[in-house]
């Protein structure tokens, strides 16, 4: 608990998590109502897609070149125009209230998420500055909790304005200003993460490119990170989808029930977060991973088992215990293996690699759960992600396994990639 009463009497740390609780409240607020805007504007799934695809597809696409600019610019200053800029694109959604103008949500959202990818690799660029190597697991943990309690508020709130009031104005209006108060924190920082890497090896952006990918191919614990998300990703994406028509099919129970299974998932990622917190300078965050990894595989395989409603709450109240640590452990070796200059690029490789493998597990999941049903769909997402965790392991094997970020890495067990000059963002929601 010391370490985490430490943590919040850091000021800029406060001042990014301020910024974050506001971002994290907003987005989801106005994710839900797009949701819902689409599905009463189009009267179909499609336009429900077309939402999360627009939303989706620029960490895909603009990840890797976003990365690059994070490491050229100034951290501070990237991330309050980058909150300007969603501020003033928010206010565009307005638009999609007239039924013949909603079609302007799918240009202004891929715009809205390509200004999106620039934050969170600066703000995880950015962390190790503010809170030190020492306090980074407790950091990403707090960070990863405040998304998503705050992301679970935000859709709790859009469903009461939408449901209750059927007000869609509001919600855009408290969004804007949600990004404006972030852009006010954000500029209070008196860490501003000045780019510190020489680019004169390599000027061009394909060139810093290669850079990035030369730094992770380099490192047994980076490489085996992007390649072991990137499976995890690939088994879970299909999960995403068929949860759904899975609840309300399957198990045959209502809409209504959404609401209290997001929140047991919500509720084991609260609970695993603030232990994670209070005890980060002891915990192995590899160790972390790995276990988190095959709890959620042995819960995915579980799925095929379940009948009742009751058993899906406790196999999500499981995952989320299991998600958390492997989202906050991941953050904070990527950060502690790349070398400053290049956090924006690993960072970027990073979230691009988890978002491709999820769209292409999402567009799997309708085809395979129609030919062999979704509950051979989860023993399948439930194998693929086991087969991950032996992965990580065969990656991190040799790599200082049993080391704690509080502590020396052992003799001959560090991992040769400038672990000692830096750090990496990752994505937040990972």
């Amino acid at each position: 608990m010391s370490d985490l009463k430490a943590l919040l009497q850091i000021p800029d740390f406060k001042k990014l998590w301020f910024a974050q609780v506001v971002s994290s409240f907003g987005d989801s607020l106005t994710l839900t109502a797009l949701l819902f805007l689409a599905l009463k504007q189009t009267g179909s799934e499609a336009g429900v897609a077309g939402v999360m695809i627009s939303a989706a597809l620029p960490a895909l696409f603009l990840g890797l070149v976003s990365g690059v600019w994070v490491d050229r610019l100034q951290k501070r200053r990237t991330m309050f125009w980058s909150d300007v800029a969603r501020g003033v694109l928010t206010l565009g959604f307005l638009l999609a209230i007239d039924p013949d103008r909603f079609w302007v949500v799918y240009p202004l959202l891929f715009l809205h998420a390509s200004a999106g990818t620039f934050f969170q690799p600066a703000k995880g660029a950015l962390l190790p500055q503010v809170v030190g190597p020492d306090r980074l697991l407790a950091a990403n943990s707090v960070g990863q909790t405040t998304m998503v309690i705050f992301g679970l508020l935000g859709t709790t709130t859009a469903g009461i304005l939408v449901g209750i009031l059927g007000a869609y104005e509001p919600i855009f209006v408290i969004d804007v200003v949600s990004f404006f108060l972030s852009a006010y924190f954000v500029l209070g920082l008196v860490t501003k993460g000045d780019p510190i890497g020489d680019r004169t090896a390599a000027p061009s952006v394909c060139g810093e490119l290669k850079a990035g990918f030369v730094v992770i191919g380099r490192s047994r614990v980076l490489t085996g990170l992007n390649i072991g998300v990137g499976i995890v990703m690939l088994g879970l994406g299909a999960v995403n989808v068929l949860l759904v028509p899975f609840v309300v099919r399957d198990l045959s129970v209502s809409e209504t029930w959404f609401g209290l299974i997001q929140g047991g998932q919500t509720a084991g990622m609260v609970i695993a977060g603030g232990i994670i917190a209070a005890l980060a300078t002891r915990l192995r965050p590899k160790v972390l991973i790995v276990g988190g990894v095959v709890a959620v595989g042995v819960v995915t395989l579980g799925l095929f088992g379940v009948t009742a409603v009751w058993q899906l709450l406790i196999g999500l109240f499981v995952i989320g215990l299991s998600v958390a640590p492997v989202q906050a452990s991941a953050s904070t070796l990527l950060q502690t293996e790349a070398p400053p200059e290049m956090l924006g690029r690993v960072g970027g490789t990073f979230s691009s690699v988890a978002t491709g493998a999820s769209i292409l597990s999402m567009a799997m999941a309708g085809l395979a759960a129609a030919s062999i049903g979704s509950r051979i769909v989860f023993l399948l997402s439930g194998s693929i992600v086991m087969f991950s965790a032996g992965v990580m392991i065969g990656f991190f094997r040799g790599t200082g396994w049993a080391t704690t970020l509080g502590a020396p890495t052992p003799e001959g067990a560090k991992v040769p990639v400038m672990a000692e000059e830096g750090a990496l963002a990752a994505p937040e929601d990972g």
